[in-house]
């Protein structure tokens, strides 16, 4: 008997082991890495062109409204070709959509580095919208589906990966937009690249296609959103991104600083945005759950849009509350990502091309509308308009709790 025991004994050690070892989140395959470093440098190209905004306003004699229809352009083909993502995806492949989003981007990109006048600049914009939505909906759906670490901690992966794309972008975008406008437009186009031969060399054909099981239809994404969660979860991120995209497109304007002014500004913007969504977002929904932690991220932000509107001549109080922001964009966009994907039962590739598709269309509109506003009224107009949107987009959850709730009912990681 006392023979066994050490036996037993190392079993159970051996057991306790193996149930304490939680897989990672740094333990991931080379394919997911090479998803997430293409995928820092394509929102690199959201953060290089902000800080140009300006610039480009003065070098092309446009007006404001006319300089931010380069997010409308750019976000409303987006919002559209999120619905043809699944559809090309589930016939190539993940990869080879991946890399065909990579090439539409860098060939956009380039393009409008050539390019001489606004509208002409717009519309190439559009295209890079292409490209971006192929590679945003498909990039998700294949780091979530590779990942050996859980689906929350995957989505944590992919919200960083953003947040270091948007912190680094801008610092790049300052340096190279006070050598010319141009100079950001042709970085993301030569960065693209780079991103390119990474996933060429490290993205495995033979993986991918393990995660495509059925070809898909143009309507799955329709059909998806007769799930009501899904659907609310979308028209709440369409209302947040009328804050988010007053924020990112209009802000610039109002701050009165140059190329590498605004760069420094979005850099500690970004920054947050990366630390609290792989950080903090996890443990506010651990404390307090999804749903009301991301009530709380949402209700601050109308806050502090709001205190933008009503200082908005006084500078510091401008870039201090962008840079803020970034802490609360962070936290909520882990946090929408996370319940989006345990939303409704159907593909995570068809539930991502579903949400983005309506979350892009509220960004679509904001940029021209807060130009828009500013231009009929004051400066100070966007922000507060923006603050009200992000105010009912909470309303909209909390009216629609109970077909939300599910979400927080769901352990993290499963």
């Amino acid at each position: 008997m006392t023979s066994k025991m050490p036996k037993a004994s190392a079993a159970i050690d051996t057991t306790n082991s193996l149930l304490q070892e939680e897989p990672s989140l740094l333990k991931q395959p080379k394919a997911v890495w090479a998803v997430f470093f293409a995928c820092i440098i394509a929102f690199m190209g959201l953060g290089l062109v902000d800080p140009i905004l300006p610039a480009i306003a003065s070098k092309l004699n446009a007006t404001q409204s006319e300089v931010t229809l380069l997010f409308t352009s750019y976000n409303a083909v987006m919002a559209v070709a999120m619905l043809i993502t699944g559809v090309i995806s589930s016939r190539i492949g993940i990869k080879w959509t991946l890399l065909t989003g990579i090439v539409i981007i860098a060939l956009f990109s380039a393009l409008g580095g050539f390019s001489n006048d606004i509208w002409s600049l717009v519309g190439l914009r559009g295209g890079w919208g292409l490209g971006n939505a192929l590679f945003v909906a498909t990039s998700l759906a294949a780091i979530v589906s590779l990942s050996n670490s859980g689906t929350a901690k995957a989505i944590i992966l992919y919200e960083a990966a953003i947040g270091l794309g948007i912190s680094v972008g801008p610092l790049i975008g300052g340096w190279l937009g006070a050598i010319s406008w141009r100079g950001p437009f042709l970085g993301v186009a030569a960065l693209m690249v780079t991103a390119f031969m990474g996933l060429i060399l490290f993205m495995p054909k033979s993986n991918i296609q393990q995660t495509v099981k059925s070809k898909t239809s143009l309507l799955d994404p329709f059909r998806a959103l007769k799930h009501r969660s899904l659907l609310v979860f979308g028209i709440t991120a369409a209302l947040y991104n009328f804050g988010f995209f007053t924020l990112l497109a209009y802000a610039p304007f109002v701050m009165g600083l140059d190329e590498h002014g605004l760069g420094f500004v979005f850099l500690g913007w970004g920054i947050l945005l990366a630390i609290t969504s792989v950080f903090m977002a996890p443990k506010l929904q651990l404390w307090f759950g999804t749903i009301k932690s991301m009530c709380l991220m949402l209700i601050l932000f109308s806050c502090l849009l709001v205190v933008i509107g009503i200082w908005t001549s006084t500078q510091w109080v401008v870039i201090t509350a962008v840079i803020c922001a970034g802490a609360l964009l962070g936290n909520n966009n882990t946090l929408i990502t996370t319940a989006v994907m345990n939303a409704a039962p159907v593909e995570r590739s068809t539930a991502s091309a579903a949400y983005s598709f309506l979350r892009f269309l509220g960004a679509a509109v904001a940029p021209f509308m807060a130009g828009k506003l500013a231009e009929v009224y004051n400066p100070h107009v966007p922000f507060i308009v923006g603050a009200g949107f992000v105010f009912i987009s909470v309303l909209y959850i909390l009216f629609n709790y109970k077909h939300v709730k599910h979400v927080d009912d769901i352990k993290a990681g499963h």
